[in-house]
């Protein structure tokens, strides 16, 4: 059977007090329903539908671009009536996954082994062991372990309660076994619901097999209903993507002091100390070392590159064998070369520097082609921004620029060229020379500095 997967999405989220959507709230960088819609799209299903409802225009603004198809439900009347809303798009010869948009760590694999176990006349379910049930619905089964229906908590007896099987919601069920049930479903129950832990009951009393499978792991069946939740499932994503680092080969010096909020590919005998946070797609060569506390953002770093403490390095192509920090800061669309030093407290912005150049203190580079060899010397700022537009700087191969330079753009310098400590240049500077822009320095003998008048005494 084809697949189709069905995300419920329409909470409003009230214990997250927040103006956001629940499935919009963050989780590793990205909304939870996010997560949720990666996992659907790696099952390669024919369509994912999502039932929304709550903060409805953020939910779909913020999946724009995502070819996903969108059902409304514009009242809160359980997971029974949100799934009847998403049926019209779906075809008779389809089998329905049903995922949740605020549990956003199931894992592929588990989701893959549940829809195998459902056929064209069985449903599946996946189900949770749990130490305390305590607000899950519970799975009862008869004398032979076969399930016969799940049970709310609210509607529960004592004996019910003390089932330490819980329900998860997720489940795999033949679209026209679905389509009749959800019709049949009615909301005589504590809560005034539609339940679509119903249809269980239903598919018992037809005689079609219920396949139960339980979760390998409790965290990736998490739902999320409040910070303290959310906090907790983030700590979770946290410990499994430092296991993959550490099984990657990766030394961390503390692994629950390392986020990953994207994607991370990771070379040998890579090194990442505390407290460092990785965002959207970064690529680590071999032996590259990152120091503490640095955010390293849509990023490729070659071999053997050491990074150190406190630098931020956004939208960048870094070579082989580069020293950056510390207290260093890439902007996007920087390449660094080969062997480049970016030191403490420089900038870099939209430039590419060449193979060996320097840039080792207190100096601003944007805008900027500069070439191999260079050095830039402390306090060198290349002023690119006139106030209106932006204008480039190209310095040539093995130039120098002395401490506090300021090289207004658009300016070139030339190969082998030297600018003097203290210079202002506006217009080119010649290959191979000398170029000192200053004031003329004087000195006043008969000059006082002013005195301040004593204060009046009261």
């Amino acid at each position: 059977m084809q697949l189709s997967i069905v995300i419920l999405a329409a909470g409003q989220g009230k214990r997250m007090n927040s103006d956001r959507p629940k499935v919009l709230q963050p989780l590793a960088g990205r909304p939870l329903l996010g997560h949720v819609i990666a996992t659907a799209r790696s099952l390669e299903p024919t369509r994912i539908e999502v039932v929304y409802g709550h903060g409805g225009d953020q939910v779909r603004a913020a999946f724009a671009g995502e070819p996903l198809g969108w059902a409304l439900q514009a009242e809160q009347l359980g997971t029974g009536h949100a799934l009847m809303q998403a049926m019209p798009a779906i075809a008779d010869d389809q089998l329905v996954l049903v995922l949740y948009g605020d549990v956003p760590l199931i894992r592929r694999e588990t989701l893959a082994a549940l829809v195998a176990l459902a056929g064209p006349d069985a449903m599946s379910l996946l189900t949770v062991e749990l130490p305390d049930p305590t607000g899950y619905g519970r799975i009862v089964r008869d004398a032979a372990a076969r399930v016969l229906k799940i049970v709310e908590q609210k509607d529960a007896t004592p004996q019910q309660c003390a089932i330490r099987e819980g329900n998860t919601g997720v489940m795999a069920v033949p679209a026209r076994l679905l389509r009749r049930w959800l019709g049949q479903l009615r909301n005589a129950n504590a809560q005034g619901e539609y339940y679509l832990t119903d249809i269980v009951e239903m598919a018992v009393a037809e005689q079609v097999e219920v396949r139960p499978l339980v979760a390998p792991t409790v965290p990736e069946v998490l739902g999320i209903n409040d910070r303290l939740q959310l906090a907790e499932v983030e700590a979770e994503y946290r410990r499994l993507r430092a296991r993959e680092l550490l099984q990657a080969g990766v030394t961390l010096a503390d692994p629950a002091r390392v986020d990953v909020r994207g994607t991370l590919v990771t070379g040998r005998d890579v090194f990442i100390d505390v407290n460092v946070v990785f965002e959207g797609e970064v690529r680590l060569g071999d032996r590259v070392r990152i120091g503490p506390n640095c955010v390293i953002r849509d990023a490729s770093l070659g071999a053997d590159t050491q990074v150190l403490p406190c630098c931020v390095i956004e939208s960048a192509t870094i070579g082989a064998n580069c020293n950056i920090g510390p207290f260093a800061r890439t902007r996007p669309q920087v390449t660094l070369a080969d062997e480049v030093h970016i030191g403490n407290f420089v900038e870099v912005k939209n430039s590419r520097l060449g193979p060996g150049a320097k840039a080792n203190h207190l100096a601003y580079v944007g805008d900027a082609t500069v070439g191999a060899r260079v050095n830039i010397g402390a306090g060198t700022i290349v002023a690119n921004y006139d106030g209106a537009n932006k204008h480039r700087t190209i310095i040539g191969d093995d130039a120098h620029t002395g401490s506090n330079s300021v090289l207004v753009a658009p300016i070139d310098v030339g190969p082998g060229a030297t600018v003097g400590a203290g210079s202002t240049v506006t217009r080119a500077v010649p290959a191979g020379k000398l170029t000192v822009a200053r004031a003329k320095q004087v000195t006043l003998d008969n000059w006082r500095r002013p005195v301040k008048k004593p204060k009046e005494e009261r």
